[in-house]
């Protein structure tokens, strides 16, 4: 049964002026303007993790390093009864990023949801191009299927939201059984880039060559870009478990969440968009930092408990 996508809108924060005004101007500074196809791949990851070395600690959540399904992972356990497991998978356009530059996200769900969350260090591109990625992602679901009878969740924000994505979408296809909720963070599902947005105060992180980039690195010659394992905008996307999608306004992916959810609805998934005006790509990573950060992981949270 198709139906229509609950949209909520939140209007840009009001509280830290000077602190959202100073985060922005950084990163466009030392992420926007650096990192981009002038900048050696290896000098990208070089900057992100110089920029996330340093994150706010979440109390009473313990952090541990481990394997899962032959890949290095990080585990953020909160203190006391975890409700199940949140199988995370971080951004980066397929090509950067690692557990630790999502460190105070990831602790921020643990503690928030109350759940153990495992942050995949799957394999990037271009040295591991697509299926890399997406087989990592589902084999360690799998294991964690197969480890864990509690309930078990998937996650992730840009890159890591269509790995997710993608991922269940797999998980429909051989006949496995979903997770119990579906958590995108401003998820890329297309790659025409046809339908970017062009917002009126900018995007602070991305910029369309490196967009291309991602696209070249991850697609190599001969990889159609526009099937549905890669850009699931065009996937059959019926029997998806219930879905929350969170996206900022300030974005050049703004409108991959807004047609991902419309469309989700009419196929019958139960979908939730939370659209946060003033605000940029993936700005839940300023967790323990940005109140409007901690107040939409709180939102995720429930959502996730909801579903447990």
């Amino acid at each position: 049964m198709s139906g229509h996508a609950a949209i909520t809108r939140y209007p840009a924060p009001s509280e830290q002026p000077l602190l959202r005004a100073a985060l922005r101007g950084a990163l466009t500074l030392l992420f926007r303007s650096l990192i981009r196809p002038g900048m050696p791949i290896s000098g990208q990851r070089l900057v992100l993790r110089v920029l996330t070395a340093v994150h706010p600690t979440q109390p009473g959540v313990r952090r541990q390093a481990g394997q899962l399904a032959g890949r290095p992972c990080e585990w953020h356990r909160p203190q006391g009864a975890s409700h199940g497991t949140l199988l995370y998978l971080h951004g980066g356009a397929f090509m950067l990023g690692a557990p630790a530059s999502h460190r105070a996200l990831c602790a921020a769900l643990a503690h928030y949801a109350q759940l153990d969350v495992c942050a995949l260090d799957y394999r990037l591109a271009p040295e591991h191009p697509f299926p890399a990625a997406l087989d990592d992602a589902l084999a360690a679901y799998r294991c964690l299927r197969a480890q864990d009878e509690r309930a078990l969740f998937i996650g992730g924000d840009s890159a890591g939201g269509n790995l997710a994505l993608v991922t269940c979408l797999r998980l429909r296809e051989q006949a496995i059984s979903q997770p119990a909720a579906l958590l995108c963070l401003a998820p890329v599902v297309d790659f025409s880039g046809v339908q970017l947005h062009q917002p009126a105060a900018g995007d602070p992180l991305l910029n369309p060559a490196w967009l291309e980039q991602a696209h070249a690195c991850y697609c190599p010659p001969g990889v159609d870009p526009l099937q549905p394992w890669i850009s699931p905008i065009n996937a059959d996307l019926h029997g998806l478990p219930p879905l929350l999608l969170q996206v900022g306004e300030d974005e050049l992916l703004r409108n991959d969440s807004l047609r991902l959810a419309e469309k989700a609805a009419a196929s019958g998934v139960r979908v939730r968009l939370e659209h946060y005006l003033g605000l940029w790509h993936v700005f839940q990573c300023h967790a323990g930092l940005l109140h409007a950060a901690d107040r939409a992981l709180q939102s995720a949270a429930d959502f996730l408990r909801q579903h447990s």
